[in-house]
């Protein structure tokens, strides 16, 4: 596999990083935090799915998915029934527990879908592999969000579609003040979420195009649609 990470552009994270350095999350701790509420995730999200409206933001999204699909950081593949019929989907994510809800998920719906564990970092797939290339709400997680989107570049064909529905700094002025004084709080509550991130600088700094973007849900849900950069 090509090692990108010379190349990346450095982007801004999470200002203003008042997450201490020892706390920053590394893969094996992200791994952990995702075991260990896998089982009780759904329940964690049903607000923000379906009273903020996250699931018909997903729904418009992936709709445009087509081809040879993967979804990185899939968790317990919420995504996985929204694909078009008959896709050919591979899914992956870091925590096995996560997973092992997917599967039941995928099974239950009668879909066949390929689950991995793997590192979105460290993506084990030949370049330009996949059509689409699809991650909801998961840069915010990631330990190097940048070096994440370069990899799903990277497996993307040159022509494909890469599809990310992610949240991040409200661009209403008293909800970004908030999100930056509960970063913290916010980060050790959520199995280190950052939520005051930009996505689009992020996904510009991974090496990617944004052909349409649009916020939603008090400005802080971001549907992007991108390409590979040339």
């Amino acid at each position: 596999m090509k090692t990108l990470i010379s190349a990346e552009p450095k982007a801004k994270t999470c200002p203003p990083r008042r997450i201490p350095i020892s706390e920053k999350m590394t893969a094996s701790k992200l791994q952990n935090a995702y075991d260990e509420i896998a089982d009780q995730y759904e329940k964690k999200v049903w607000f923000d799915q379906h009273v903020l409206g996250v699931a018909r933001l997903r729904k418009k999204l992936l709709s445009k998915a087509t081809g040879k699909i993967l979804d990185v950081a899939c968790g317990t593949g919420l995504n996985i029934p929204l694909f078009p019929a008959g896709s050919d989907i591979t899914a992956v994510d870091l925590s096995p527990k996560m997973l092992e809800v997917a599967r039941a998920n995928a099974a239950k719906h009668g879909l066949n879908v390929n689950l991995a564990v793997m590192d979105a970092e460290r993506l084990e797939f030949p370049d330009a592999n996949f059509d689409t290339v699809v991650s909801t709400l998961s840069t915010c997680t990631f330990p190097d969000p940048v070096k994440a989107l370069w990899e799903m570049k990277r497996v993307c064909r040159p022509n494909g579609l890469i599809l990310l529905l992610e949240h991040g700094h409200s661009n209403l002025p008293w909800l970004a003040n908030f999100q930056d004084r509960n970063e913290y709080k916010h980060f050790q509550d959520h199995a280190g979420c950052r939520w005051n991130q930009d996505p689009l600088d992020l996904v510009q700094a991974g090496g990617m195009r944004v052909l349409k973007s649009k916020r939603s849900i008090l400005g802080m849900f971001h549907s992007i649609e991108a390409v590979p950069a040339a």
